[in-house]
């Protein structure tokens, strides 16, 4: 029986993989509604246990068991983008461009603010050094953009492994926090969420907790969270690196 099970989960090991991540999924938004009264958004707990079954692996996390081998491909890059793209598809563009000035202005503030704090939050922690504070800086910025920037920069492991926690912390608050603040930012329609897409701009974590509030505006948030990732890299290990080093 045992030989059987793994000949199967070896032939279909992405099938697995999407049935186990439907298994969190619904546990996730069981516990939501009925622990938490829907306080805590499901997508939230969802992201939580998937971050602590990420330790039981090695370097693959969970897909270092065989029963899970399909994992690394369903979280691997190329889903990733898909599902990127997929979601952007669903914006309406007329709507987009009514945001206009005030989602680019949101992009620049957005890498800007995020950057500079997690410098000044690196420099408090003991880290004097221009590379390493580029470094989280760049991961305050997203969990995408840490590791991009330390490894343009040469940063040590260490180092973007704090960058990469920084990111993940910054998705799980904007997934807990964004249904919870919402309505008192009025964050309630396509161009305010456009905007917050590029305040914020952990792309996970903005469509997570757009999700939350209102599924019809995740698409507008994901666009400028995603351009948000893209400007991140072409900043922070080029301009903002530079200008860190004339500030220190």
């Amino acid at each position: 029986m045992t030989e059987l099970i793994e000949e199967v989960v070896g032939k279909n090991g992405l099938l697995v993989a999407f049935l186990f991540v439907g298994i969190i999924m619904w546990l996730s938004f069981l516990i939501s509604s009925r622990l938490t009264k829907s306080k805590i958004p499901g997508v939230a707990i969802a992201v939580f246990a998937g971050l602590c079954l990420a330790l039981l692996g090695d370097k693959k996390g969970i897909a270092d068991i065989p029963l899970f081998a399909g994992m690394a491909l369903m979280g691997g890059a190329m889903l990733r983008d898909f599902s990127v793209v997929a979601t952007a598809m669903g914006a309406d563009l007329e709507k987009i461009k009514q945001a206009g000035l005030a989602g680019a202005v949101s992009l620049v503030v957005g890498v800007t603010f995020s950057f500079f704090l997690g410098v000044i939050i690196a420099y408090f922690m003991g880290y004097s050094d221009v590379i390493s504070l580029t470094t989280i800086g760049a991961g305050a910025c997203t969990y995408i953009v840490g590791p991009v920037t330390g490894g343009a920069l040469g940063a040590s492991s260490e180092v973007m492994a704090i960058s990469i926690a920084t990111g993940v912390v910054k998705t799980l608050v904007a997934t807990v926090a964004t249904p919870l603040v919402a309505r008192f930012i009025g964050l309630n329609n396509p161009h305010s969420a456009v905007v917050f897409g590029g305040l914020i701009g952990t792309t996970s974590g903005v469509a997570a907790g757009l999700a939350s509030t209102d599924p019809k505006l995740v698409p507008y948030g994901a666009m400028t969270a995603t351009f948000y990732t893209g400007l991140g890299c072409l900043l922070c290990p080029s301009v903002f690196y530079f200008l860190v080093r004339s500030l220190m």
